[in-house]
């Protein structure tokens, strides 16, 4: 065997692949074909046409993530409002016998669902003016520094 690489045949030393290494995929990662498997996400992903072909036209589709945003947030945030208002509605509705409420000097009669609102009320309100007082306190500070 000779030493010559011109010849017809393949040396039984040495290198086997192309002389210049960025010809070989295996040694030169960018001439490696990307993967047509698409990895599953975690995200929703929203299909988008690579072709501006005919709608029948067998064109691949490239999937993207669809990044999440206020307003997804606020979508669901309304739907599960809407949802708890409903449920709340059935409760009024179903427990209408009044029932006598003492308050202080005050004294009424309210249908048992409505006193129960009201205190469901009053019991948010306890919580919501303490914390809104405490956010905006620590924007002050935090506008300052």
């Amino acid at each position: 065997m000779s030493d010559d690489r011109r010849g017809g045949g393949s040396p039984e030393w040495g290198r086997v692949g192309p002389e210049d290494p960025t010809e070989d995929p295996a040694t030169y990662p960018a001439m490696k074909v990307p993967s047509t498997e698409i990895e599953p996400s975690e995200q929703p992903t929203v299909a988008v046409p690579t072709g501006d072909g005919p709608p029948g036209d067998e064109t691949p589709t490239v999937r993207r993530k669809v990044p999440n945003t206020r307003i997804g947030g606020l979508w669901a945030t309304l739907i599960l409002s809407a949802i708890v208002l409903i449920f709340l509605l059935v409760f009024i509705l179903q427990n209408t016998d009044p029932v006598a409420i003492n308050f202080l000097w005050l004294t009424g009669t309210l249908p048992t669902g409505v006193a129960l609102l009201f205190a469901a009320i009053a019991g948010m309100l306890l919580v919501a003016v303490p914390g809104t007082w405490r956010i905006l306190q620590l924007r002050r500070e935090a506008q300052k520094h």
